[in-house]
Parts: C-alpha cells; structure tokens; sequence
C-alpha cells in the first residue's frame, strides 16, 4: 500500500501502491484473525468486524473474546506498537447508535422534506422525459435513415452488401436508444419511491440497529457510514450520501429552533453545502 516497516518505524516508500489502505487493512484483520483462533472456527460473528480503524496509527480495529463470553475490541498493530487500548463491544455500539440517532427528526422536519421530495420529483420526471423524447427522436432518424437507402435500395442506387453494413449499424444505435429509454424510465419510476425508503431507514436506523443481529448491525452500518475511526473513546465516522446531507441540516435545524424559537423553518437551513460531514460521536 506504499509503505515499509524498518527497526520498528514506519516509512513512505518510493513505489507506487499495489493495494490500496483498506484492502491491505481488510486483509491484516483477516490474518489477525486467523493467528488469535489457531485456525478454529470463530464462535461468534463480530459485529463491527471490518468497519473501523485505528485513529492512531490506521490499522484495522479487530476483536476478541475474554472470559470466554465478553468482547473487546483492539487495534491490530500491523505497524508495530499502539497506545490504543482494548474497547468493550459494548461501547462501540452505544457510539454507532448515538451516531444514527443523529438521522432522527420530528414531524415538522419530515413534512418538509416529504414537499422537497415531491418537488423534487416533478424536476426528476420532466429531466427523464425530456431525456426520452431527445432519445426517441435519435431513434426515428436513424429510421428514416435505413427507410431511405433501403429505397435507394430497391432503386438501384445503392448495392445490397452496403445497405446491409450501414443497417446493421443503425440497427445497433437503436438498440442503444431504446436500452437508454428503459433507463429514464425505470429511474422515473423508482425515483420517489427509493427517496421514501432512505428516509423511513434514517428515521428508524437507531432503533432499528439496537435491535438487530451482529451481521446485520454490520450491514447497516456499512450502509450508512464509512471511514470510521476509533481512538480514545471517541468514535468519527463520515455518512455516506444522502445520508451526510439529512444529518447536517437536521443537527443545524435543530440548533437553530432552540436559539431562535418557532420562527425558525426547516428550509432556512436546508440547503446542500460545502464543508466536512465528519460526525464525532463522543
């Protein structure tokens, strides 16, 4: 991954990367793995397996069982020492749940958003259709193309072996259009629909994950968040889209009516903006 390991230190090395930071870490947690169970078949599954790294020195966060029932977590030091002590399991969950809660919003919030969706929607579905008739229209002149030479055809003025080179050529384009309508239209169809379900998974994904089996704890972590960290107690981690966007503005919303009050409305604050959607969880 571009880097090398001397007397003890880490350094940037001069060749380029064959793997990339998280494939290598994916496969030293694999190795730890291995080494602390002998090769035995894990009696466990581990929830957050995979999901965060060290925020000292970037290896993978692996786990462990102690006293044959309680769960650690620990930094798997592929690099040498780490002052990262072990985590109960325990921990790390209340720090993702709190981070998930963060989704949550109140009815105001949520009919709001369902209106931009809405609008939203009648911008997707005109983009989609106009997409379709550019399209449609590709289509019918790559056919008025093969009904012209086909009559040059029949006319004599064009031989049979070229008229079928440039048919099948056309042909093909249309069958290119006609997948890209398939496309537009499906997305038309679907658009508000997925839009929905991501905000019925942010408003219960708190919930939902407190209740859930270790791998699905992990599934929807990794569905939601990525680039977690973990170091001295503290847990940061990046929502993945649209995920970033719900969490930045129902925390500033949120902020805003208890310093302002109720004139305070959810689309003064609601906009996309720059900035980093790092969420600390502490």
């Amino acid at each position: 991954m571009g880097e090398f390991v001397w007397d003890g230190k880490t350094y940037e090395g001069n060749h380029l990367p064959i793997v990339s930071r998280e494939l290598w870490d994916k496969a030293q947690a694999v190795l730890d793995g291995r080494y602390a169970n002998r090769n035995r078949k894990p009696k466990r599954d581990f929830a957050f397996a995979g999901l965060i790294r060290c925020g000292h020195c970037g290896c993978s966060m692996v786990a462990e069982i102690k006293k044959s029932r309680y769960v650690y977590y620990h930094c798997s030091r592929a690099k040498g020492k780490c002052p990262e002590p072990y985590t109960r399991e325990e921990v790390l969950e209340e720090r993702f749940a709190e981070l998930l809660d963060r989704l949550r919003f109140d009815d105001e919030v949520l009919a709001w958003v369902s209106q931009a969706l809405r609008v939203s929607h009648g911008d997707e579905k005109q983009h989609h259709e106009d997409a379709i008739r550019r399209i449609q229209a590709e289509y019918n002149r790559l056919q008025n193309r093969i009904d012209a030479m086909y009559v040059d055809k029949l006319d004599g003025r064009v031989d049979t072996g070229f008229f079928d080179r440039k048919a099948e050529e056309w042909r093909d384009e249309q069958g290119k259009c006609l997948a890209l309508i398939r496309e537009h239209q499906d997305a038309n169809q679907t658009y508000l629909d997925e839009s929905i379900r991501l905000l019925e998974l942010a408003q219960k994904a708190g919930s939902l994950f407190r209740k859930q089996s270790p791998a699905e704890k992990r599934r929807l972590l990794g569905f939601v968040l990525s680039n977690c960290t973990w170091k001295e107690g503290k847990l940061v981690a990046e929502y993945r889209q649209p995920f970033d966007l719900l969490a930045k503005n129902v925390v500033a919303f949120e902020e805003k009516k208890r310093v302002e009050g109720p004139r305070t409305r959810i689309s003064d604050i609601w906009l996309p903006g720059t900035g980093s959607n790092r969420r600390p969880s502490d």
